[in-house]
């Protein structure tokens, strides 16, 4: 379940993700399989051999691409997530939702 998301930036990942661009989204999230899991980031791109070349450098495995509603992306969580989004220059995505979560 997604939560501290606005639409227009959903909106926007969508597009990005059909336009064959490696597109950012990062929200809060809870899923009881993961229960310490506050955050989530998912990183798409239609063009699944860019969003697989893309993925092999970090250490994901094409097989861990979540075909959702026709929006291939990785889901990135814990450290890998703040390892990724640190390495893409992206960290702001997290860091506003950490500012978000410790003032509410």
């Amino acid at each position: 379940m997604a939560f501290g998301l606005q639409r227009e930036e959903l909106k926007n990942w969508k597009a990005a993700v059909k336009n064959g661009e490696i597109a950012f989204l990062t929200h809060f999230w809870y899923d009881p399989r993961f229960p310490d899991v506050k955050t989530v980031t998912k990183v798409g791109c239609r063009d699944l051999s860019k969003l697989e070349e893309w993925g092999r450098r970090y250490g994901l495995k094409k097989e861990w691409i979540d075909h959702h509603n026709g929006y291939p992306h990785f889901d990135l969580m814990g450290t890998k997530q703040s390892e990724i989004l640190k390495s893409e220059n992206k960290m702001d995505q997290l860091e506003k939702l950490i500012k978000k979560g410790r003032s509410h």
